[in-house]
């Protein structure tokens, strides 16, 4: 029906709307009578926020993908553009309940998001909600928190000093108007939409039943990217993210690799290598000749040619190479290895 025309049908001289249950509209009128949009308006305006509504140029176009779950409206408070800041957005959510691990894992990556020019969402929860948003203040990137009660009202009360700051330095969301306090089905209603918000949901640390995973299912349903980071495999409050990984979600470790996935084409995160050693720059004809050299002991030039496949002259120059390398050393008439595989830091071979 739209607000206008719901509003208008919740007057009592009106007809109720076709198909509603009388007790429903007796509910709906009952809680219409305490409603007072200009005082909604101005204790918002006394905060420096606003009223958004689909049209405004600073609506976040990617809501209307909730279609008739998209809100009527948003209560915002904080000077910065919310249209601008959820186009590079990703949510970071997680268990309340969270483990230091967890802690420090959203911290890192949401100062790793927020220093490559992302926003982080999240939902001012304890846990791994307060570290994320802290991680992108710390950096003095951008973050906004979507509430599930009013812009004015600090929930959790731990976090008074963090919603301040993040008012100041971000942004808080609230589909429910000024005054509001959070109740258990609010919060779901809530993660509908920090999921349709972001370009992509991470879950850090989440349980097997876990409103994390409401929020990261709904991403994935909207087509955002759903992305978690793993735990230890004896941890309750990493089974959720575990569930999550076996089918529905990308495995991520830290920024550049959420940024791979959420970001535009060419940004792709750096390619993560073990420790490089020596014998792996060797060319494949040397490194077959120095495999066929027995561990204890040596062996003469002719018996390494064989062992290797090698041409016997082949195999001597390879083999001179590798004594110059440090790799081999001659006694007489045999060779056998010289005791050293070191590392040699990130160098890979070829030049890439």
């Amino acid at each position: 029906m739209g607000p206008q025309a719901l509003w208008r049908a919740l007057s009592d001289d009106a007809d109720p709307p076709p198909g509603a249950r009388p007790d429903k509209i007796a509910g709906l009128r009952l809680r219409a009578t305490h409603v007072d949009p200009a005082a909604d308006l101005a204790a918002v305006a006394a905060l420096g926020g606003r009223f958004l509504i689909p049209g405004d140029e600073e609506w976040p176009g990617q809501l209307d993908d909730l279609g008739d779950a998209r809100p009527i409206g948003l209560w915002v408070r904080g000077t910065a553009n919310l249209r601008y800041w959820a186009l590079r957005s990703v949510a970071v959510v997680g268990a309340r309940a969270c483990t230091e691990y967890g802690a420090h894992l959203a911290t890192t990556l949401a100062a790793g998001l927020a220093e490559r020019g992302w926003t982080v969402a999240s939902g001012a929860a304890y846990g791994v909600d307060g570290a994320a948003h802290r991680g992108a203040l710390a950096a003095d990137g951008a973050t906004f928190a979507v509430l599930a009660c009013g812009v004015d009202y600090a929930y959790p009360r731990g976090h008074t000093e963090l919603l301040g700051r993040i008012a100041k330095q971000g942004l808080l969301v609230a589909e429910l108007p000024p005054g509001e306090h959070p109740t258990r089905s609010r919060f779901i209603q809530r993660n509908r939409v920090l999921a349709a918000l972001t370009r992509g949901t991470v879950v850090v640390e989440a349980e097997l039943r876990s409103g994390s995973l409401v929020t990261a299912r709904r991403a994935l349903a909207l087509g955002r990217f759903t992305m978690g980071m793993p735990g230890p495999v004896t941890s309750g409050l990493s089974a959720g993210v575990h569930q999550l990984l076996r089918g529905e979600a990308e495995l991520v470790t830290d920024a550049d690799e959420v940024i791979e996935l959420v970001g535009s084409i060419g940004d792709l995160g750096p390619q993560h290598n073990g420790p490089t050693f020596a014998r792996d720059l060797l060319d494949p004809v040397a490194s077959r000749v120095l495999e066929a050299l027995p561990a204890r002991g040596g062996a003469d030039t002719g018996h390494l040619a064989r062992e290797s496949g090698t041409p016997r002259d082949l195999a001597q120059n390879k083999l001179v190479e590798l004594q110059s390398l440090g790799f081999v050393q001659k006694c007489g008439t045999r060779w056998e290895l010289a005791r050293r595989t070191e590392p040699t830091g990130g160098s890979r071979r070829g030049g890439t």
